[in-house]
């Protein structure tokens, strides 16, 4: 069975607005790296769609980007790409599949399908995975920076305190820090 970890860029004060953090080449290799050593990616629409809208047209060449962005979207194309969604079927974008049924079971069948693990990078979706306590791992890259807005990590609560245990904790060039933790169980 695989790990679900739960990857996301986030600031100092708690916010998950893609556009806040710093997108630089170091950034980009370490979610490349990330994504290479996992077995699928998992979004819900929300993230799927602003991914779709971007993505594909830069690894087609469509628009200009340098070496280190071009290359998170050309493995992303051939990743496969999971998307939980109770209104979209219909995903398009190479290798996407559609969860739909029971979240719980649908996302453990994903797991244990994936020996070398699923990367999760949407918010809300993660909020509702922590609550039927299914994230094992949390890859969070925490950028220097106050954003003072919304949307936050956990936004909506969650019913218990996770305790984890830190694995590692790199500092990157911009200031950033990729932070490892593992969910302390039992």
């Amino acid at each position: 069975m695989g790990l679900l970890t739960f990857s996301i860029n986030v600031t100092l004060d708690g916010c998950v607005d893609h556009r806040e953090g710093i997108a630089d080449d170091e950034t980009h290799a370490f979610f490349t790296r990330l994504m290479d050593e996992g077995g699928a990616m998992l979004w819900g629409r929300v993230t799927y769609e602003m991914m779709e809208s971007y993505w594909p047209a830069v690894a087609r060449g469509d628009v200009e980007a340098p070496p280190a962005i071009r290359e998170w979207a050309v493995k992303l194309e051939t990743k496969p790409k999971y998307v939980v969604s109770s209104t979209r079927k219909d995903f398009r974008w190479n290798n996407t599949h559609h969860i739909a049924g029971d979240l719980r079971t649908e996302v453990q069948k994903l797991k244990d399908a994936t020996p070398a693990g699923v990367l999760l990078g949407s918010g809300k979706l993660a909020t509702e995975l922590d609550r039927l306590d299914l994230i094992d791992e949390y890859m969070f890259l925490v950028h220097p920076r106050i954003a003072g807005h919304g949307p936050t990590l956990y936004q909506s609560g969650l019913p218990s305190t996770r305790r984890l245990d830190l694995v590692s904790a790199k500092p990157l060039r911009s200031g950033a820090v990729a932070m490892h933790y593992r969910r302390e169980r039992g």
